[in-house]
């Protein structure tokens, strides 16, 4: 089978699940920004970002340590096995240093008063790692649609749990209040409410699991622990940074902006215009979860770089066409979030083309894990994070969170230069480097034009916006020779 097929076809698979859940989720961006005031929505956004640093701490590049010597070892099996016991250890660990710090850690976070809400991300972020590998491995057997369904279950009883408790509940409480729903429900919990939703849902993917964790042997081997943990650490770092790199700003920013400018209230506005982006998240991370165990097996063989050039040619032209088309009609994305927050519409660009690098960045990142080099992608990530560090302190207290947004497109785009560069050194793939820039030079220009069209009718605007995207269609079409491929499935 054409390998850019299969690649397509899992992308697909993953993208299925990841899209839908995700799109559910931003079901849930709305009912929050009408349930939450900006203040509350920040608070949030914050403690979101910690979580997303410290599942990276916990899962430890295990995932892609696991990708690497589950081909190479004999039993596989004992690859997972002995990933799965290194994981849960840690992880028991983890919730014991929660629960012996849990004051301290409440004050430094701002939730002193909400104490159950670290308890509730505590055992979520463990439940999310010990999950982890039973997921990396059904990746690993090409089992996507049993790996979707599992992320759909998750996105449903998230979605379902929200829903109950922030928009069903009050209902009943204003139109039967003799009911005695407050017997399950507590208005002051608040936004407590998200944390709980994402603690039930993470419990039941691991009960779902459970039978593929029950299959195990639990052998530990510790020289293969050793080989993966050695392997795995730069890759840690990396993920590290990489998260830094995407939520640091959201973290230190209450910390950054003055408190006469209403710190909380910036981040939730950030925090809120950010998820308008996720159409390109979404992209990214389907293509993450396909592409890592795809590249690894692609390596065997003969065409495998010129088949990596075209990966990357082909993300980056969809990853534009999503650009435009999210900037194109973002009076219709826009309205997934309250009115109240549209003040922060600006940071949109920036971000949408923030995270286009980090997949470009991603994509990459093969050169250093095929040859071994992973300390090079550790070297990139901790100057990628020196970056987003030097230039959050130095911006977002004078431009508030539009400085976050000008700080994250400079990191990713200086990370990825850096990446090609040296990946070019180090395992040289003839990437059609002319063409992805002639691809992003017209989107910017189509992108630059755009923001000439006025009117007062958003319809009409977006309208006349649209020749410009199919423009950019018929050049990708003419510029890669795709008349005939369309034919025949016009023909089909």
């Amino acid at each position: 089978m054409n390998p850019l097929k299969k690649l397509a076809g899992e992308t697909a698979i993953y993208g299925v699940s990841t899209i839908l859940g995700r799109l559910l989720n931003w079901l849930l961006v709305p009912l929050y920004t009408n349930v939450f005031f900006p203040e509350e929505y920040g608070i949030v956004t914050n403690l979101m970002s910690y979580i997303a640093i410290l599942l990276v701490v916990l899962t430890y590049g295990m995932e892609t340590g696991f990708f690497r010597f589950a081909s190479n070892e004999k039993e596989s099996a004992t690859t997972f096995s002995t990933g799965f016991i290194s994981l849960l250890c840690t992880t028991i660990l983890f919730w014991i240093l929660i629960a012996s710090f849990l004051s301290p850690l409440s004050q430094f976070l701002n939730i002193a008063d909400h104490k159950d809400y670290l308890i509730l991300l505590a055992l979520t972020l463990g439940f999310d790692a010990i999950t982890a590998l039973p997921f990396a491995n059904l990746r690993q057997q090409n089992k996507a649609f049993r790996y979707a369904g599992l992320k759909l279950i998750n996105i449903g009883i998230n979605l379902g749990i929200n829903l109950f408790f922030l928009l069903l509940c009050p209902w009943i409480q204003a139109n039967f209040p003799h009911f005695p729903i407050v017997q399950i429900w507590n208005p002051e919990f608040g936004i407590g409410y998200i944390f709980l939703a994402f603690f039930i849902s993470s419990l039941a993917n691991l009960i779902l699991l459970l039978p593929d964790i029950l299959k195990l042997k639990f052998i530990l081997d510790v020289k293969l622990l050793g080989k993966i943990l050695k392997y795995s650490a730069p890759i840690l770092v990396v993920s590290i940074c990489g998260m830094l790199n995407i939520n640091l700003d959201k973290m230190i920013m209450p910390e950054l902006i003055p408190e006469a400018q209403n710190p909380l209230y910036q981040t939730g506005i950030y925090g809120a215009n950010y998820k308008l982006a996720v159409i390109m998240t979404l992209f990214i991370q389907a293509f993450r979860y396909a592409f890592e165990p795809f590249f690894f097996a692609q390596a065997k063989q003969n065409n495998s770089k010129q088949v990596y050039a075209d990966v990357l040619k082909y993300f980056v032209i969809l990853g534009l066409f999503i650009f435009l088309g999210v900037m194109f009609y973002l009076d219709i994305v826009k309205i997934l979030i309250d009115s109240r927050y549209h003040e922060g519409l600006i940071i949109v660009p920036y971000v949408l083309f923030a995270n286009l690098f980090f997949g470009i960045f991603f994509s990459l990142s093969l050169w250093y894990k095929l040859t071994d080099k992973t300390r090079f992608g550790a070297y990139i990530a901790i100057l990628g994070a020196f970056i987003t560090i030097s230039l959050n302190l130095l911006l977002v207290p004078q431009f508030g969170y539009m400085g976050a947004a000008y700080s994250v497109l400079a990191c990713f785009v200086v990370i990825t230069l850096i990446s090609y560069i040296a990946g070019q050194h180090y395992y040289p793939v003839p990437y059609d480097l002319k063409r992805i820039l002639f691809y992003i030079a017209i989107a910017l220009l189509f992108y630059g034009l755009s923001t000439f069209i006025s009117n007062e009718n958003q319809w009409v605007k977006m309208a006349a916006k649209t020749p410009l995207l199919i423009f950019f269609a018929f050049v990708v079409i003419q510029k890669e020779s795709l008349w005939k491929s369309i034919a025949k499935i016009l023909r089909r």
